[in-house]
């Protein structure tokens, strides 16, 4: 059973949830360089020691905007692959997620455009590979194991397809809103193309 939080701790837990989603506006519309800490604050009618109660300062802010959005990919596309009882197809259906989900121009933003600035670009990859490559690998691995994929060198392969589908992602962030269907769909082609290339014929 867990705890029952105290009253003050649900109105800080709220206040945390309420920063996370006036921060993702503010990024998403403005972008971190033209967002400041006062303005979220104004935007839930905090006051910036109650910012600073939660986030010491803006990077920490947009990181943990950062982790919520990629969490929630990862959700989404667990989610999907689970719905399948065939490894490749399973594969698939997560990759085409992916490509629907990079279409959201809030995801996109933050994700693709802002975060190599908010973040630095050393920071931002290893937070990419911290949510993306774990999945990737595993995927890759349990397509070896049901003889979809030859067993070839694990790292290297993950490593090209992570970078295959950060390409995507990149293309779908910069791309206009009245494109990202057409740039969605000839990605898709493309890497379904590429994948399976490395596919094992089925016996």
């Amino acid at each position: 059973m867990s705890p029952v939080k105290s009253r003050r701790e649900q109105y800080s837990d709220e206040t945390r949830a309420a920063l996370l989603d006036a921060a993702t506006r503010r990024f998403a519309e403005h972008g971190f360089a033209k967002t400041s800490l006062e303005d979220v604050a104004t935007d839930i009618r905090a006051t910036r020691g109650a910012v600073y109660h939660h986030f010491p300062n803006k990077t920490a802010l947009f990181e943990a905007v950062f982790h919520e959005l990629e969490s929630e990919m990862i959700r989404r596309v667990t989610e999907v692959a689970a719905g399948e009882t065939d490894p490749w197809q399973a594969a698939m259906s997560a990759v085409q997620t992916f490509l629907d989900g990079s279409c959201d121009p809030v995801y996109g933003r933050i994700v693709w455009q802002e975060a190599p600035i908010a973040l630095g670009w050393q920071r931002w990859r290893q937070c990419e590979e911290k949510y993306a490559y774990g999945l990737i690998e595993e995927t890759i691995q349990i397509l070896v194991e049901s003889g979809d994929m030859p067993p070839l060198p694990l790292e290297p392969v993950a490593r090209i397809t992570f970078h295959i589908l950060g390409a995507a992602g990149m293309a779908l962030a910069e791309a206009p809103q009245e494109d990202k269907e057409r740039v969605r769909d000839e990605y898709g082609r493309a890497i379904r193309h590429i994948l399976n290339g490395a596919r094992l014929p089925r016996s």
